[in-house]
Parts: C-alpha cells; sequence; structure tokens
C-alpha cells in the first residue's frame, strides 16, 4: 500500500520539484504538527493567513453552526444569506464611509482580477499599472500584474496595457497619465520581501490617481486583517484607496476573497454588461460565517495591540553580522542575509528545528517573518535563537 507522501507525489499536482513534503496531521494554536509528532512553530502562517492560529475555538463554532443551518444554496448575490450579509455589514462598519460595498469572491486573485474588471468600466480605459516586484496572484490577469518576464513569460499572451513603476519612487508617478483606468499597489510589497510604503510615496500616488481620473487599488490581501498592528495597513497613512482588496486572514483559516469599493461604482457590474462579475462560490456561506467570527475575535482580544512590540522584539533580537537589515512592518518582517544560498541553509536548519519559514518570489535572500499575531514573546524569542545560531 502506498503512503501518504507516495500518494501525493503520484496524484496530486504539484508546483515545483521540491515540495517541503512535510506531513502534517494536525494543527493547533500557533504549532504545526507531523505524522510522527513532532511540532513546529509556524513562523509564517500558511504566508499571512492563520493570523488567529489554528483552529480558533470561535471560528471553529462559527463553522460549526453555519453547516447545521445550510452550506452552497446559489451563485453570489441572488439569495439573502445572513452570513454574508452580516459579514459584509461588519467589514464596511470598519471601513471609511467612501468604502461601502463589499463584493465577496473565492480568493485574493479573483479580487485582483474583478478590480482590474471594474477599474476599466468605471472609467472606460484600459491602461492598468503596478510596480515592480509586487505580486497580486497567479490567475491570468493578476499574473499580467507581475513584472518577472521569469514568471510570466511561458504563459504569453497576456492582457496588454500593463505597465509599471517602481515602489516608493514619486519621480515614477509621471508615467501615470489619463489614459490610466487605475494603479494597484500594496501598501506593503509581499514577496518583494516585506518593504514598507512610504507615506509621501502614496500620497502622492494618491494625488497622481486623483489628477488622471485613474481609481487607486490598494492590494492588502497580505497586510490586512491586523498584520502591521492596525486592521488595515493604509490606516498608517491617512489614505483611502478607491478600491480595496482583501483575502488570505480575512478567512481565519477559510479561502475567501474580497473587494471594496463605493456602492455607485460597484452597481456599475450589475448594468452593461448585466452580471459583470460573477461567481459560484464566492461568499461562501460556511466561510463567510468563519471570517465574521475572526474579525470579531481579532477586535475584541487585541491583538493587534501588541504587534508594534512584537515587532520590536524580533528587530532587537535580530542583530547579527550575516544580517544585512530588517525591513517591512509590524509582523510582516524580512531578514535580508548575503544570498540565496545561505538563506536556503538557514531555512533548512530551522525547519528541522522545527521552525517553519521560507523566502521571498522576488527577495530569495530574505527569511520571511509572518506569525500568527497570536505568537507569544516567549515564542518570538526562540525563534530568534534558532535562526541566530542557524547563521
Amino acid at each position: 500500500m502506498l503512503s501518504h507522501k507516495q500518494l501525493f507525489l503520484a496524484h496530486q499536482a504539484q508546483t515545483t520539484h521540491f515540495p517541503l513534503m512535510l506531513e502534517i496531521v494536525k494543527a493547533e494554536g500557533n504549532y504545526l504538527y507531523d505524522v510522527e509528532g513532532k511540532k513546529y512553530l509556524d513562523l509564517i502562517s500558511g504566508i499571512s493567513v492563520s493570523s488567529l492560529g489554528h483552529g480558533n475555538e470561535r471560528v471553529k463554532n462559527a463553522i460549526k453552526t453555519q453547516v447545521d443551518a445550510y452550506m452552497h444554496l446559489m451563485v453570489y448575490g441572488e439569495f439573502v444569506q445572513h452570513p454574508q450579509v452580516l459579514l459584509t455589514q461588519k467589514l464596511c462598519s470598519l471601513l471609511p464611509a467612501s468604502l461601502d460595498s463589499v463584493y465577496l469572491v473565492n480568493s485574493g486573485a479573483e479580487a485582483v482580477d474583478a478590480a482590474m474588471k471594474l477599474a476599466k468600466r468605471v472609467t472606460g480605459k484600459s491602461e492598468i499599472i503596478a510596480c515592480r516586484n509586487a505580486y497580486h496572484g497567479s490567475t491570468h490577469a493578476a499574473l499580467s500584474l507581475n513584472s518577472s518576464e521569469y514568471y510570466k513569460n511561458a504563459f504569453r499572451p497576456l492582457l496588454p496595457g500593463i505597465n509599471f513603476i517602481d515602489y516608493n519612487s514619486i519621480a515614477s508617478l509621471s508615467q501615470i497619465t489619463h489614459s490610466t483606468a487605475a494603479v494597484i499597489v500594496e501598501v506593503v510589497q509581499g514577496e518583494g520581501g516585506y518593504i514598507a510604503g512610504n507615506t509621501n510615496f502614496l500620497s502622492a500616488l494618491r494625488q497622481k490617481c486623483d489628477e488622471c481620473c485613474a481609481l487607486l487599488i490598494f492590494d492588502e490581501i497580505q497586510t490586512g486583517m491586523g498584520k502591521t498592528g492596525k486592521l488595515f495597513a493604509f490606516e498608517h497613512h491617512g489614505i483611502v484607496p478607491d478600491v480595496l482588496l482583501l483575502g488570505k486572514a480575512l478567512g481565519a483559516g477559510m479561502p475567501i476573497g474580497a473587494f471594496v469599493t463605493s456602492r455607485n461604482k460597484m452597481m456599475l457590474l450589475a448594468d452593461n454588461p448585466i452580471l459583470g462579475h460573477i461567481t459560484t462560490f464566492g461568499g461562501h456561506p460556511v466561510v463567510a460565517a468563519a471570517a465574521l467570527a475572526g474579525i470579531e475575535e481579532l477586535l475584541e482580544k487585541g491583538w493587534m495591540d501588541e504587534v508594534e512590540k512584537k515587532e520590536a522584539i524580533f528587530r532587537q533580537r535580530l542583530v547579527h553580522p550575516n544580517i544585512v537589515n530588517v525591513s517591512g512592518k509590524g509582523l510582516m518582517l524580512g531578514i535580508q542575509l548575503h544570498s540565496f544560498e545561505q538563506n536556503l541553509s538557514v531555512i533548512q536548519a530551522c525547519i528541522h528545528e522545527g521552525l517553519i519559514t521560507d523566502w521571498f518570489l522576488f527577495a530569495n535572500n530574505k527569511i520571511r517573518i509572518a506569525p500568527p499575531l497570536t505568537i507569544t514573546e516567549s515564542e518570538i524569542h526562540w525563534a530568534c535563537d534558532v535562526i541566530l545560531r542557524n547563521l
């Protein structure tokens, strides 16, 4: 009889020729447990998904309650489904008044695709501008926003009319013109190695978009739900986007995405053509119930209030001749080493010692730190000890 690892390799589609091959059978709190009972501290929270840790009781109870009531009923937007209504109401209550309409989808990448459609519909223009070294997803449209030819060349032709600017470069904003439908930007660049947005840059970007009648889209798929110490990272800068993209931690461990804008803009997707965006499973009631429970748990437990202090501990501890710098914001930090080879060696040693981390697509010499917000100070010290002794 084949083992689960053999079946994994034989029948499950692979994304690389070198998967980690950890056979995880349990996840609880901030830890993963493999088939042999070894535990691993999760320092990346499933790539910024499990911000409440694993197996949060409130979230699990919400899922169980909703499963007993109903699961899938109808494609998104036709029936009044209470989990969807309550989740979107909650999100709007936490956002600026201009962001008062939420479209629930299946993933962050779908939110990106739909936001691109919305921008074209609202403005009547087609050019989309993204930042170099940004990552907005791997679907055909989202991949078009990737500046790396390595990742996209094999899949051409992609969407036309995509251009790129440099992140945090005010000089690059001259490329935004009256032909631009939208500019999409991460408030903290993710796969670029956790590079925090500069307030002066984001402010100038907001002004330039207004001057050119272009929509400003903030991709907060990774940064949203408290990772930077505020519910949404744009709150650090006092700059409100025209469209907000959410995903990852929004689902509290369940798959979800959302794009948020004004109701006037959103309603343009309902006409000419009708069903301008449609999704079968977007806003799945079980997932929506989990997301709402996750937001309530996050707000009531006060974990965001501890993010700045926990960031400071990482930064104070992670000092070493082999560490070039530590970038990022809150519990989204990138530890820059001297080379990919050194980074790979450290990451593999950390996993061997029971610490899960990885690198970034566009910064493979950086160690990723994006733990659950529930990580304790003692766990942070232990994680730093492991990293430092393997440098």
